[in-house]
């Protein structure tokens, strides 16, 4: 199977991206003719840009919040009815290059896997020297290679399983791609990652408060999607939800409320360094183990932004970190 197999099409989403987005839409090469932008209300030249360079653009309406979920199954339905022989699709953000030999690659893996409903490679962060926030997410990037129970939003689908779900979920502001994932096993299919560069990311993560935002974004994902599939026997992200509760708020409480009783008590605060440590002898990585436990308590704050927004009977817009 070739790269040029016209039954591929592309799903590219943006918002904001400037000239990420430009150097995302100038890596699809000839793919172009068979690609769909969708915009969630840039307020930059971003459908122009798309628009230019032979790109069928969607924008997607204000009546609803913006997520990718909902902006990759408006991208989809669009490009299935441009091309109703699509077979395969591949999903990329404004903030991603494609890798020009990727798709071949992808196709003729999915091509000898015909239970395999998604396959990704290795998505690479473009600048982590720039700061210690954008070498995290090449570290995260680098996922072990063979079958696996998620991807992220960089990835080739085969239609007949992303239909066969109905995409993703609209309403989720993150954590949509292994709700997906998990909702195709169920049904059989597997998820992939092969061993071969995808795409190149730029996050673009030069202040803390970016880092603490989108990691305030994945507890409340992690949230969201637990309890959506709490009964399901293929159980997501609860330990994640619980490890982030123990760290962020059960062991501070009760450190604290010791250190009232008596002072010696808030020794037990060691603990943290002491896990910092413990993380990094195992992985020799003190930066990851480090921004790994502080981000218990970010994560913690977007489990309460969920449970209050639950108890409120409010959805949650994007939180954005670029």
């Amino acid at each position: 199977m070739q790269t040029g197999q016209p039954t591929t099409g592309i799903v590219l989403i943006g918002r904001n991206e400037g000239e990420r987005l430009v150097a995302g839409l100038e890596s699809l090469g000839f793919h172009a003719a068979r690609a769909v932008y969708v915009d969630s209300g840039s307020t930059d030249n971003s459908i122009r840009e798309a628009a230019s360079r032979g790109v069928a653009v969607v924008e997607l309406p204000q009546d609803q919040p913006f997520t990718a979920a909902r902006a990759r199954n408006a991208g989809f339905l669009e490009l299935v009815r441009l091309y109703p022989d699509t077979s395969f699709v591949q999903f990329l953000d404004g903030d991603c290059r494609l890798q020009s030999d990727w798709l071949g690659t992808a196709l003729d893996f999915l091509a000898g896997h015909e239970d395999v409903a998604i396959v990704s490679g290795r998505l690479r962060e473009m600048h982590p020297e720039r700061s210690v926030y954008n070498y995290l997410c090449d570290r995260e990037w680098d996922t072990p290679v063979g079958e696996a129970d998620a991807c992220g939003g960089i990835c080739l689908v085969r239609r007949p399983a992303f239909e066969a779900v109905s995409g993703f979920r609209p309403q989720l502001i993150a954590g949509e791609e292994p709700e997906m994932c998990l909702r195709l096993r169920e049904k059989g299919w597997k998820i992939w990652r092969v061993d071969a560069d995808m795409a190149s990311h730029d996050a673009n993560m030069l202040r803390f408060s970016q880092w603490w935002r989108r990691s305030v974004r994945a507890g409340y994902a992690f949230t969201e999607v637990t309890l959506l599939h709490r009964h399901s026997p293929k159980r997501i992200w609860k330990r994640n939800v619980v490890s982030a509760l123990l760290w962020g708020c059960v062991l501070p409480l009760l450190i604290l409320a010791g250190g009232i009783v008596h002072p010696a008590f808030l020794a037990l605060a060691a603990i943290y360094p002491l896990q910092v440590a413990r993380i990094a002898l195992r992985s020799n990585d003190w930066r990851r183990a480090f921004f790994f436990v502080l981000g218990k308590f970010s994560e913690t704050q977007g489990i309460f932004k969920f449970a209050i927004g639950k108890m409120l009977g409010k959805r949650q817009r994007l939180i954005e970190y670029k």
